[in-house]
């Protein structure tokens, strides 16, 4: 069975999409930890992010720069942190969240709650500001 990442990259599912080009996609986490919080994730599905091919892994840090420095632009914080679990959807992905301080990354906190407009005006922006 498809991943939900699978789905979306598909066009299967929606979602509030940053960035696309022919290996990876990014897109606005639905339950994010702070205004921002993006997953990029390769096209190809591959479970564990050490499973990829080193051009892969190389081309997803470069992808998740670009989208990165245009969250920057668009969302006040200090940083843009990198996680990668990889448990929760059998698929490879990077959390790119904004922070202020170290524990905005825990994924014990609570989530921020935003309504679909401001979803939507986020992603335009920073998918506005993002260079590939």
């Amino acid at each position: 069975m498809a991943s939900i990442f699978t789905r979306i990259i598909k066009g299967e599912i929606s979602c509030y999409k940053i960035a696309e080009d022919e290996n990876f996609i990014a897109f606005l986490d639905i339950n994010p930890l702070k205004k921002g919080h993006t997953l990029v994730v390769p096209k190809k599905e591959v479970d564990y992010i050490f499973d990829n091919s080193d051009e892969i892994l190389s081309k997803i840090l470069v992808f998740a720069k670009r989208v990165a420095k245009a969250i920057e632009k668009n969302v006040t914080c200090k940083r843009i942190g990198i996680v990668v679990i990889g448990l929760e959807v059998p698929h490879t992905h990077i959390h790119l969240i904004p922070m202020d301080k170290e524990s905005d990354l825990s994924f014990s906190n609570p989530r921020v709650k935003l309504t679909a407009e401001e979803f939507s005006e986020l992603a335009t922006n920073i998918s506005a500001s993002v260079v590939l």
